[in-house]
């Protein structure tokens, strides 16, 4: 009979006991890691859904990140439109309670103010989040607005707003009657007629009234129109009254209302009766011709501002005035890139400013949070703050006054919400419903990923009280069979006898 050696014995236990130090391992890394093994392999049937389950987490983390940086794009942009609307509010306020006391440079202190939030209002459009402009559109390297001397005041070749302004108001005052002229066709009557030939400027005929008793009017009528008025053979009773109605550049309308008196000294905006009818006519002329120096003096001065703004911001390319010589200008020209200051450089486009700028938080949902400065409700801010910014009036006019009471009022009107119209406020409520969609699609997704963790951690997971259970009784094993190992190495053939 054979007798097995030692050695056979001894080898069989050393493979034992390599079994059980590698199980010991991989149950030390597990009670380490929490995880059943760094392998596909080691999760059994279920390594399928683990894999799925982990690209889940991926996209959701993928997500996630995007839906941070898209929040603090939006929330930025939050800001700068929550100032926007205080900066509207602070210079609609400074008009409506504005004073016409000048400073040296011709500017109450109403403008003063605007001077400083027109600062503040183009430094907010320029604002970037990050490396990326907000309210460029597409253009995202590239600020939107240019600079506020710039804008006001050119660059070299280029003119700026308050270039434009000046022109247009020699183009509208023209000699100072608004390209009126005002003449007596007869003894008894008046006429007041647009310039020939025909022109875009100054003020426009709108509509004569008149109570004067026995007078007859007519017009407006004819090319370029006239209006007149013939008192007859009869003189007006005292109180009564004609009207002359103008249309300004800028869409508004102004009257002239002179009243018929023998009130000595004159009343103001009145003229005299005189003693036959042909007297009181001429009276009528010097009151008519004075008025309307007055209003062209006055507020198509302002109308004109205004004006001018809108072509110099609400025009692609920006108009101007043909001239020189401007106070005889009859038409308008394109102003150029070479000529006249582009205020607005970002990206332009006929598609919807929100959709410059699209980010995906989840598998189906896209936010849009794109917006251009020259956006209806930016840039008629912007226009509205830098006209009022860039008028100055003459210390020593005596129609300054007038000039800007006239302006304050625009101002004010047009930095108001108008009804059909973009505001402020609807472009808030554009970014705070794409911010309100991320915070509820990230509630979900912190809600799923908790959900998938879960389902994750049953495949790739351990019980670590499971794995302890185990590491204990394989390291008693492994003790047991080391202490045998070592007595076998230690059996020799005298004490095994």
């Amino acid at each position: 009979m054979a007798i097995d050696g030692v050695s056979g014995r001894t080898s069989f236990l050393g493979s034992n006991i390599l079994n059980i130090r590698s199980q010991l391992d991989t149950l030390t890394q597990q009670l380490a890691t929490g995880r059943v093994g760094t392998t596909y392999s080691s999760q059994g049937f279920n390594r399928g859904l683990g894999v799925a389950f982990r690209s889940q987490l991926d996209s959701i983390d993928a997500f996630k990140n995007t839906a941070t940086t898209l929040s603090t794009r939006i929330q930025v942009t939050n800001l700068s439109l929550q100032r926007l609307a205080s900066i509207q509010t602070n210079v609609k306020a400074a008009a409506v309670s504005a004073t016409t006391n000048l400073d040296n440079n011709g500017q109450t202190p109403a403008q003063k103010t605007a001077n400083l939030q027109l600062i503040d209002l183009v430094e907010l459009l320029n604002v970037r989040a990050g490396d990326r402009y907000l309210f460029s559109g597409r253009a995202t390297d590239t600020p939107p607005v240019a600079s506020v001397d710039s804008l006001l005041n050119g660059t070299g070749t280029q003119a700026g707003l308050k270039q434009i302004i000046n022109e247009r108001k020699l183009a509208d005052v023209g000699s100072g009657t608004g390209r009126l002229t005002i003449t007596a066709p007869t003894l008894t009557s008046v006429s007041v007629a647009e310039e020939t030939p025909a022109t875009v400027y100054g003020l426009k005929l709108a509509a004569i009234n008149t109570t004067l008793t026995g007078s007859t009017v007519t017009g407006p009528a004819g090319a370029p129109p006239a209006v007149s008025i013939d008192l007859g053979t009869t003189n007006p009773n005292n109180g009564e009254k004609v009207k002359f109605t103008f249309n300004l550049p800028d869409g508004t309308s102004e009257s002239i209302e002179l009243t018929a008196s023998t009130t000595v000294p004159l009343p103001l905006n009145s003229f005299a009766i005189g003693a036959t009818s042909d007297v009181t006519a001429a009276n009528l002329n010097a009151a008519l011709t004075t008025a309307v120096g007055k209003l062209a003096n006055g507020a198509l001065v302002a109308a004109s501002a205004v004006k001018a703004g809108d072509e110099f911001f609400n025009a692609t390319p920006p108009v101007r005035v043909d001239g020189p010589p401007f106070a005889t200008a009859t038409a308008q020209i394109a102003g150029t890139s070479a000529n006249t200051v582009t205020w607005y450089t970002g990206e332009t486009g006929t598609d919807p400013a929100r959709g410059t700028a699209i980010g995906r938080v989840d598998q189906s949902i896209t936010v849009q949070y794109g917006a251009r400065a020259n956006e209806q409700a930016f840039r008629s801010e912007l226009q509205s703050v830098a006209v009022f910014a860039a008028v100055t009036s003459g210390v020593t006019d005596p129609n300054a006054s007038a000039q800007l009471n006239a302006l304050n009022q625009r101002i004010a009107q047009n930095l108001a919400d108008q009804p059909g119209t973009q505001s402020i406020e609807d472009v808030q409520a554009d970014f705070t419903g794409a911010l309100a969609t991320i915070q509820s699609v990230s509630q979900r997704q912190t809600q799923s990923k908790a959900i998938a963790q879960s389902f994750l951690d049953e495949i790739e997971g351990v019980s670590k009280e499971e794995v302890s259970v185990k590491v204990l009784a394989l390291q008693t094993s492994l003790q047991a069979s080391y202490q045998t190992t070592a007595s076998l190495f230690q059996l020799s053939l005298v004490k095994f006898l």
